[in-house]
């Protein structure tokens, strides 16, 4: 009695170490700027920690602009309409920079800076996990 094994041959793309890098890089910050929220919300009450998980999710409802023409739209592929306020709430400079402005400026409120911290986890894990900016067409930047 014999018995035959088939083996399948899966192919992958190869990756760049450089690539490796810098998602790995991407994840260490995500997990910075996550532990900084969480630190922010411990230390400054449920408003900041409420701020924090909002910023964390907020910029994902940018999918929402034009979830009439998600029907149409092939797999992995964004409707045109949303790519603009979906790049600009994936940019990490934007929250970077309102950082900056917490920092040197004269207002301070910690739900504003735990919410900027939400929002910096957010950019880090989408980066880290190959998700990036969309081009005008809709689709993955490579």
């Amino acid at each position: 009695m014999s018995t035959v094994t088939t083996a399948t041959t899966v192919t992958t793309t190869p990756r760049s170490p450089l690539t490796l890098v810098r998602r790995t890089a991407w994840l260490a910050g995500a997990l910075f700027w996550s532990a900084f929220a969480v630190l922010e919300a411990v230390n400054h009450g449920w408003l900041a920690g409420t701020f924090a998980f909002a910023f964390l999710v907020a910029p994902d409802l940018t999918f929402l602009v034009a979830l009439d023409d998600a029907p149409r739209m092939a797999k992995g592929r964004l409707s045109p309409r949303a790519v603009p306020y979906y790049n600009a709430m994936h940019r990490a400079l934007v929250p970077l920079a309102l950082m900056a402005l917490y920092a040197f400026g004269p207002f301070t409120w910690a739900p504003l800076f735990a919410a900027l911290c939400g929002w910096l986890a957010h950019i880090s894990y989408d980066r880290a996990f190959g998700y990036g900016l969309r081009t005008k067409e809709g689709f993955q930047r490579g």
